[in-house]
């Protein structure tokens, strides 16, 4: 996979923000320089985890509605669309994402499958935990289930369950080079439900976040 943006060449509307060169897309804001769109999205997500933690609690059961508002608060002042499933198909570097169409019947397995059984995340075995935060994450990437900001958002959702462990905020940074190829490859194996791959990533994700406490 490459670092593209989206593909939505299938589209009638691309929704790009006019004078942006088809790299930012439209907005509320009306921001056209993508480095000003990522600090705005990087300070909103910092904003949106801040009132996560202090509005989830270690015993809840996580439910997609949950993960719609916290979509919602992380995008909701930058994308009208922020807290909705997306109606569009994408793909990123080839690899394409659940059909929109079959989205609110994906969503609702991965709650009963997932989220109802890895929610709240209170395992006592170290490995469960992880196991726990690799599949869950691994799942809701391959559903992609809004136009922008799924492997965030994923990512928060997975913070969120580390917290409900015990475990400190999870620490991504380590994704990078030879490892975010390793990420992406994690993800396509979990759609033969092989989550060895994504579990190994968490495990090197939940080591280094203890080594910054």
């Amino acid at each position: 996979m490459n670092s593209a943006r989206y593909n939505t060449d299938d589209l009638i509307e691309t929704q790009l923000q006019s004078g942006s060169h088809g790299r930012v897309l439209k907005n509320l804001l009306g921001i056209k320089r993508k480095r000003e769109m990522d600090a705005l999205e990087a300070s909103n997500l910092y904003r949106a985890t801040m009132w996560a933690i202090g509005h989830y609690s270690a015993e809840h059961p996580f439910t997609t509605q949950d993960i719609q508002q916290l979509h919602q608060q992380w995008l909701g002042e930058v994308y009208p669309w922020a807290g909705e499933y997306r109606a569009v198909n994408i793909s990123k570097g080839g690899f394409p994402f659940a059909m929109a169409a079959h989205i609110p019947r994906l969503v609702a397995e991965f709650e009963r499958d997932i989220l109802a059984k890895y929610t709240p995340c209170n395992f006592n075995h170290r490995e469960k935990i992880i196991e726990a935060l690799a599949v869950t994450h691994c799942e809701l990437v391959l559903i992609h289930p809004f136009r922008e900001g799924n492997g965030r958002a994923s990512r928060l959702l997975t913070t969120l369950m580390a917290l409900q462990a015990g475990l400190p905020l999870l620490d991504f940074s380590g994704i990078t080079g030879k490892q975010k190829q390793a990420y992406f490859q994690a993800v396509q194996a979990g759609l033969g439900r092989d989550y060895e791959p994504m579990i190994n990533i968490f495990r090197k994700v939940v080591a280094r976040s203890e080594r910054r406490i």
